[in-house]
């Protein structure tokens, strides 16, 4: 059974890299992570994918972000398993290395809309291509695979695939436990599967180091934070954390976690509405050597560049809010390739 790495440890890891910088990635013909892995025009999406990385490779990114999909998982194994390779691999020739997310909880409330294979739904004019997505304002919890008694241990299983056969392979950068845990106000429902797959990974004990993220941006009191984001942070070989917001709220987000004396990773960052842009953020994490991962490459079918609908509908209710809906909300490029802005 693998423990928690030293502060030792962390460092040695961190500092025997370069600055880790990159994005959360999704192909600009895919409005979803099922469209993104599953068999359907997979020749199509891989194409893209094959392009995308060039790009990549071409501005020094040396890192992405991705989330695995259970659907796909339980649906499709073996050829997803051999899709995801091919991916690693991929990226693996362009100097790309992943941070894989396994588990996540931005989701919708059970019974809102039912994933399924095949041709994605896609509506425009909306972040994420959905016109209710899991950025949209509900009142009720997000439901989980791992809500559920039958889908639960193949959820686990799932995990546990991953992260044995990839364990000792170095295009795998780090083991991304679990996306903002306790978010969709699930809070403490998530904590036994939080729990859980930090036991899972521990036992296989990779070479990679584990680390899970929270919603929260930190103020500079962590004691305000819930209970499961606490144990997130606190049983993670690195910390990572997102913050959408504002240079000085992710001065003071640093400048908190900086406490626990691990390496930092922003793993989500980018919303230029928000007064959260490139031209402060990106020098910010160099100077701090704190690595990270902005949200989106290439402006497609997802709509990244969209505000979430949760924003708009804050701007509904007060129509001071300084912010700027004139920006794109996230990505870096425009769909022929050419920079959002080449400044």
């Amino acid at each position: 059974m693998g423990k928690q790495w030293s502060k030792e440890r962390a460092w040695e890891w961190y500092n025997s890299r370069p600055w880790i910088r990159g994005c959360n990635y999704l192909p600009a013909n895919c409005v979803n992570r099922i469209e993104m892995w599953q068999e359907y025009n997979h020749d199509k999406v891989f194409a893209v994918m094959e392009e995308e990385f060039k790009l990549m490779q071409s501005i020094g990114f040396n890192s992405i972000r991705v989330i695995i999909e259970f659907l796909v998982w339980d649906k499709e194994h073996d050829g997803y398993m051999e899709r995801f390779e091919k991916f690693v691999d991929l990226a693996d020739r362009h100097g790309i290395s992943l941070m894989v997310v396994l588990a996540n909880d931005c989701m919708r409330p059970k019974g809102f809309e039912v994933d399924k294979l095949g041709e994605q739904p896609c509506d425009w004019g909306y972040h994420g291509g959905r016109k209710m997505s899991q950025h949209g304002v509900f009142g009720e919890m997000g439901h989980h695979y791992l809500d559920e008694p039958e889908t639960a241990p193949r959820f686990f299983a799932m995990i546990k695939e991953f992260v044995e056969k990839y364990k000792n392979d170095e295009r795998i950068l780090i083991w991304n436990v679990y996306n903002e845990v306790g978010n969709s106000n699930r809070r403490e429902v998530s904590l036994p599967n939080l729990k859980k797959i930090f036991e899972i990974c521990r036992e296989i004990d990779p070479i990679q180091p584990l680390t899970c993220e929270t919603a929260s941006y930190y103020g500079g009191n962590f004691d305000d934070v819930c209970e499961v984001e606490k144990y997130g942070v606190l049983h993670s070989d690195i910390i990572s954390f997102h913050n959408y917001n504002s240079y000085q709220s992710n001065i003071n987000t640093i400048r908190t976690l900086k406490k626990f004396g691990r390496p930092l990773i922003n793993s989500e960052w980018l919303a230029r509405c928000l007064n959260n842009n490139v031209e402060e953020l990106f020098p910010l994490y160099y100077l701090e050597k704190i690595g990270c991962y902005n949200w989106g490459l290439v402006g497609g079918k997802a709509q990244y560049y969209e505000p979430w609908n949760s924003v708009w509908t804050q701007y509904e209710e007060n129509p001071n809010m300084k912010w700027d809906f004139t920006k794109w909300f996230h990505d870096l490029f425009r769909l022929n390739h050419r920079p959002y802005n080449p400044k």
